[in-house]
């Protein structure tokens, strides 16, 4: 981590690198606001219009408190001429400054209707895109941070729109407050820029630092959430207290954070220091212009009105071109935020479906056959399957055992097109896998997993989830409760099927480990599938209960091809076959009878197992 650190002092290549990196990042905003138009065509023009409006005001205020001045002091040597001008000139001055309050507010109202609008649609848009991706992505670190840069920037970014909209409304501001600097004097204009421009490089250069700061600690941020979500979360709370790891896991964080925290601390001390020097500049820069606009009114060159407006011009504009090259700086560094997430959206799935993909049979015929496949996880050394080559038949209960890390699991997401053979094919009804349309296969195949997730959503839900467009179908979901056995866990509980599962949410009942293998059992049973897995998902079941479960699947699924993974051989020799896995090869594949008149590596597990029981 000293390494990381080292590397964040800079160089001559980074700042133009920096720089190029900025402008680059502008390209970004067009489609940043086309995504906000999308949003809401209507309160985008409410906005733009509103803000235009409101650019224009400065100009008319200054204008109308200058002659509100020159009013004053001519009514002082003329005391018998009428007030009816000067009092008409505090009406529309008045007029002017509650109609400005006005538009400021209903700005930022629009601002922040339409901001929680497009953070919810960009999260929706995050979540749906993320559902696209492939699985072997979610299991890289690296796709992790981006994953995690492009989740903070579905709320964090929504600012920029504000920014972006600001610097429009101030640039409007500034051209009609020049007009009025470059009738009296030109060289007010070319003093202004210069006053700013130390300010502007300033403040880029150090949130270019900020924002490289941020972005190559995203691995450690994501690591200080994690450890904030174990030190206090329902889920690991009993590991916790009962291995003591409070200490352990406050310290690490304490850590962690601290190192964090000086490295940021390191960049703020340099950004405040040089930001005093360089806001000097501007302020000496003005008050020069001052002396000057003085010096000329007390020569009678101008008058006190006109004093008045040029230092007031000069002020603002000096404000808002400062303001508008810090944000300019902003806006960059936000932009370059904002590139995380389309960097994240234009990430394409390479599993897919083909152009004029068949649709998954209406009844499967000859079944499922591996043809020498083989598969390696991105970056692994190994192979998780190797050359394995077999013939799963329709309406077949197939059995896969083998030792953990034989490539079971790894098996059974081949199948379901989760993973893409690295060699070799899949064929289904002798059509390989890929040319069947992807959503379609996914919903002819049911798979349950050892390590189902545990939705905090209630009952009727959880059991939707397997089909979750069924989700109001309530006959289904109470039949697929029966299958499962779920049916007597829902009696138990206070509220039937509209009971709140896990205790996040008020009134939530939290299951036993058996009470949840069998809700998500029943998962499986709303699925119409034609191919139904079972990955270990009774793992928490003792063996009569597993055995119950397994011979009831049986029964309910005739017809259909299952594959089922147990280590329990009392189980699996219900299935019709058994494939013996070893070091993601084919060991040994047939029915139980035969795979112990074989007496090989299955008949021997199966006796050790045996006299366990004995």
């Amino acid at each position: 981590m000293a390494q990381r650190r080292g590397a964040h002092g800079g160089n001559k290549s980074d700042d133009q690198q920096s720089w190029r990196e900025q402008w680059e990042a502008l390209r970004h905003l067009p489609p940043f606001f086309r995504m906000i138009w999308k949003t809401s065509p209507s309160l985008s023009i409410g906005n733009a219009t509103l803000r235009l409006l409101k650019s224009v005001l400065p100009l008319a205020m200054l204008y109308v408190g200058k002659e509100i001045v020159d009013e004053v002091i001519y009514l002082i040597d003329q005391p018998d001429d009428s007030q009816q001008y000067l009092w008409t000139l505090v009406a529309i001055e008045l007029a002017l400054a509650v109609l400005s309050d006005l538009l400021s507010r209903a700005i930022s109202l629009l601002d922040g209707l339409l901001g929680d609008l497009f953070a919810n649609r960009t999260s929706v848009l995050l979540i749906k895109h993320a559902a696209e991706l492939d699985l072997y992505q979610f299991e890289e670190p690296t796709f992790y941070d981006k994953l995690e840069r492009a989740r903070r920037q579905t709320t964090g970014r929504t600012i920029l729109m504000s920014m972006v909209l600001s610097q429009v409304q101030d640039l409007v501001t500034i051209i009609s407050l020049g007009a009025g600097l470059v009738v009296f004097n030109p060289w007010l204009i070319l003093l202004l820029v210069l006053a700013v421009i130390p300010a502007f490089v300033g403040e880029n250069y150090f949130n270019q630092r900020s924002y490289s700061l941020t972005r190559s600690w995203t691995p450690e941020r994501r690591e200080l959430d994690y450890l904030r979500y174990i030190g206090a979360s329902d889920t690991t709370a009993k590991e916790v207290k009962i291995f003591g790891l409070s200490s352990f896991i406050a310290q690490r964080f304490e850590r962690l954070s601290w190192d964090y925290y000086k490295a940021n601390r390191t960049l703020s001390i340099k950004r405040a220091s040089w930001g005093v020097v360089l806001s000097a500049l501007g302020t000496v820069a003005y008050y020069g212009a001052y002396v000057f606009i003085i010096l000329q009114t007390v020569g009678g060159i101008i008058t006190v009105g006109t004093l008045t407006f040029l230092s007031g011009a000069f002020n603002r504009m000096q404000g808002r071109l400062q303001g508008m090259m810090s944000r300019f700086s902003s806006i960059a560094s936000q932009a370059l935020y904002l590139q995380d997430l389309f960097d994240f959206l234009a990430i394409q799935p390479e599993i897919r479906s083909r152009q004029k993909a068949l649709p998954f049979p209406t009844q499967v015929e000859s079944g499922f056959t591996f043809e020498n496949v083989s598969f390696k996880y991105p970056g692994a050394a190994q192979y998780a399957i190797k050359d394995l080559s077999f013939h799963l038949r329709a309406g077949e209960k197939l059995a896969l055992v083998g030792e953990n890390g034989a490539g079971k699991t790894t098996l059974v997401k081949l199948l379901a097109r989760l993973y893409e053979p690295t060699e070799g094919r899949i064929l289904l009804d002798g059509v390989d896998l890929r040319d069947y349309n992807l959503s379609s296969l996914r919903a002819n195949v049911g798979v349950i997993f050892q390590d189902f997730f545990r939705y905090q959503l209630k009952v009727r839900e959880n059991i939707a989830i397997g089909r979750i467009e069924n989700n109001e179908e309530f006959a289904l979901i109470e039949s697929a409760a029966e299958k499962s056995l779920a049916d007597s866990v829902v009696e138990q509980l206070p509220a039937g099927y509209e009971q709140m599962l896990g205790k996040r949410f008020q009134d939530g009942v939290e299951l036993s480990g058996g009470q949840w293998q069998k809700i998500a059992l029943a998962r499986a049973y709303m699925r119409d599938a034609q191919l139904l897995i079972l990955d270990e998902p009774t793992s928490a079941l003792d063996a009569r209960a597993e055995h119950e479960v397994f011979l009831r699947f049986s029964e309910l699924i005739k017809d259909r091809s299952a594959v089922l993974i147990s280590h329990r051989f009392s189980t699996v020799r219900m299935a019709d076959r058994i494939l013996f896995l070893e070091h993601g090869q084919l060991l040994e594949i047939g029915s139980h009878e035969e795979l112990l008149a074989q007496d090989g590596k299955y008949a021997e597990l199966f006796h050790l197992q045996a006299q366990g029981y004995q």
